[in-house]
């Protein structure tokens, strides 16, 4: 009777999560399985958080990550990221702790982050609290010790002459899969189903996905979505990833002009062509991560804390929240700021406590939230000035809602006279919190590096 009663009380609970997830989202009057241009609907307004668990906290744990549930979700953040949580390989591990790509199983926890039992928990607390979650999935490659290579040495691609599984490029803690074995093929899609079905995520954010063959993604990504509109986000950047079913890939040629802005290489026009170049390659409802930082670019490229220093920041990370396509990405410490790279392979914790990007964040979420104009498949129109080497002002449109971004990418204070009728109306500037009434000629003032954001009155 006891066993029966405390199963009873746990399935209840469990119960109580789901229906409060639920109606969160029917709330927002948005179906639980509805779909706009082939995505989830809770996605095109919505935002990434990129969470590197093992720097998170002191302890490293998903418990103590837990703790920070309340203050992500008052700064207005949808959807968890989880970094790799499965176990680590030991051998040929790089540095003290090993990479978090250097899978040893794909269907258990690490235990320097808790049991699966605290994992399911986690997730349970983040959907009763309105979150999405996705985890990071490696597709490409395993761990050097992984069980596969005993009792499935056929699903990795051998040396020719060796007949050892071989590493990709100079991952020398991980070997590389070999997806010309249909029997990989099957455990690999089965595997991913197990997170879906046992922890019920909502999604996956697969590691350099480009590696991996189309006709794999294509089939894999059509069979998880059978029971869930899960949402797939691709380390890729090449077209066709879209096709075999991934709804967003990353901008890395975006970012890229943006560093060379900041350097002084390339001016603001320079962003049009790598906008351009999107729209005239991918599918016109393909969806884009845009970002400053992500644990790759901070670890081993200094951004945003050396790419984009002091002021340079925050134009830019106004544009990836306010682009079209776009699905933005915030990186673990970037609202702090946590200036500096955090460590791959050794325990580096990130330290919180001053939150000063946290306002600027807060602003861009909550407009993103609140207006359709910022949806991903919502209309953009870029506006020409008089300084367009300079400042880049673009309006983004939907459905009678509007939102105008001007944005000075340059050092030098800069005065920049706009003509066009679309500009006019009552509007708010979210940061100054100043209403104004906009009309069809407006000359703006901004401070090197400066910005401002409109937010129109729906008509």
């Amino acid at each position: 009777m006891l066993l029966k009663k405390i199963f009873s009380i746990a399935l209840a609970t469990s119960l109580l999560f789901s229906i409060g997830a639920n109606a969160q989202e029917l709330n927002r009057g948005i179906s639980l399985n509805a779909m706009i241009d082939g995505h989830p609907a809770w996605i095109m307004r919505g935002n990434i958080y990129e969470v590197n668990v093992r720097q998170y906290t002191p302890e490293g744990t998903f418990k103590a990550f837990a703790k920070s549930l309340p203050r992500l979700k008052k700064m207005g953040v949808q959807t968890l990221w989880f970094m790799p949580i499965n176990p680590i390989g030991i051998l040929d591990r790089k540095g003290e702790l090993g990479s978090y790509y250097a899978i040893r199983n794909y269907k258990a926890i690490n235990p320097e982050f808790g049991t699966m039992n605290d994992w399911k928990a986690l997730v349970n607390q983040c959907h009763a609290m309105g979150f999405k979650v996705i985890i990071d999935w490696v597709a490409n490659h395993t761990a050097a010790d992984h069980y596969w290579l005993q009792s499935h040495p056929d699903f990795y691609v051998q040396d020719s002459i060796t007949h050892k599984a071989i590493s990709p490029f100079d991952w020398t803690d991980t070997r590389k899969l070999n997806y010309k074995n249909p029997e990989l093929c099957d455990t690999m899609i089965a595997t991913m189903e197990f997170w879906l079905k046992e922890t019920h995520i909502d999604g996956f954010r697969c590691d350099v996905a480009f590696e991996v063959p189309k006709a794999f993604w294509t089939r894999c990504i059509a069979k998880l979505r059978k029971d869930k509109n899960i949402f797939m986000l691709a380390e890729a950047s090449e077209p066709w990833i879209h096709e075999a079913g991934f709804d967003a890939t990353y901008t890395w040629s975006d970012l890229n002009v943006m560093k060379d802005i900041v350097l002084g290489k390339q001016n603001a026009t320079a962003l049009d062509s790598s906008l351009n170049n999107t729209d005239n390659t991918f599918p016109k409802n393909a969806l884009r991560m845009f970002f400053t930082s992500n644990h790759d670019e901070n670890s081993w490229n200094k951004s945003d804390y050396g790419t984009m220093p002091g002021k340079t920041h925050a134009p830019f990370a106004v544009l990836t929240q306010t682009m079209k396509r776009s699905v933005p990405l915030i990186y673990t410490g970037q609202e702090e700021p946590h200036l500096d790279s955090i460590s791959f392979f050794y325990k580096n914790t990130v330290t919180f406590g001053k939150y000063a990007r946290v306002p600027f964040y807060t602003k861009l979420l909550a407009l993103r939230k609140r207006n359709k104009a910022l949806a991903a498949n919502a209309s953009y129109t870029k506006l020409k000035s008089d300084t367009d080497n300079k400042v880049f002002i673009y309006l983004r449109e939907k459905n009678g809602s509007k939102v105008l971004v001007v944005l000075n990418l340059s050092p030098d204070a800069v005065t920049t006279k706009l003509s066009n009728p679309s500009i006019a109306g009552d509007a708010e500037e979210i940061f100054s919190n100043k209403a104004e009434t906009l009309t069809a000629t407006k000359t703006f003032k901004l401070e090197g590096w400066g910005y401002k954001v409109y937010d129109y009155k729906a008509k």
